[in-house]
């Protein structure tokens, strides 16, 4: 019976895991544009190592990564450490820390259009009903959805099924 106990126990941390990782839209509904206030999406969000970040743009945007600060305030984007294009881009965030990202056509990283990230370790983070949220639903904003395929619990309850019954017969 304890070995149906551990795999019940590793399937469970194993599916924590995996829906507790974020997609989070950069500049939620309004997306990577020059009109958004990235520093206030920024502030009401909470990045855990894990989540990705999901940069939406038309083609006249880009999104590139700054290696630093100092890159980030001067919008030194010559410097850049990673450039994408194409409308959609999406970044793991893969451990803590700072990372930079910004506009790579000229003039709108200097208007505004730069964000900064700064990423928790998941034990780290704060509880979701104390982290600070620019709305008072409590429903998950549209910025955020979970990164789980609809079918992971069905299948995952399939799998611990099977996983019992063939140690059960040992």
């Amino acid at each position: 019976m304890s070995k149906v106990f551990l795999i019940f126990v590793l399937a469970v941390l194993m599916n924590k895991e995996a829906v507790s990782a974020t997609d989070h839209t950069v500049g939620g509904s309004s997306g990577w544009d020059e009109s958004t206030d990235f520093s206030s999406w920024a502030s009401g969000e909470t990045f855990k190592v894990g989540d990705k970040l999901v940069f939406k743009y038309s083609t006249m945007h880009s999104v590139v990564e700054l290696g630093d600060e100092s890159a980030y305030k001067s919008c030194g984007i010559g410097s850049a450490i990673d450039s994408m294009k194409g409308g959609k881009s999406v970044v793991k965030l893969d451990k803590p820390g700072t990372r930079y990202f910004a506009c790579g056509t000229m003039g709108h990283c200097d208007q505004g259009m730069k964000v900064k990230i700064k990423t928790v370790s998941a034990s780290s983070a704060p509880s979701s009903s104390s982290t600070p949220s620019s709305s008072s639903s409590s429903s998950t904003p549209a910025s955020q959805s979970k990164a789980v395929h609809p079918y992971s619990s069905s299948i995952f309850m399939a799998i611990l099924v099977v996983s019992a019954m063939v140690f059960t017969m040992f």
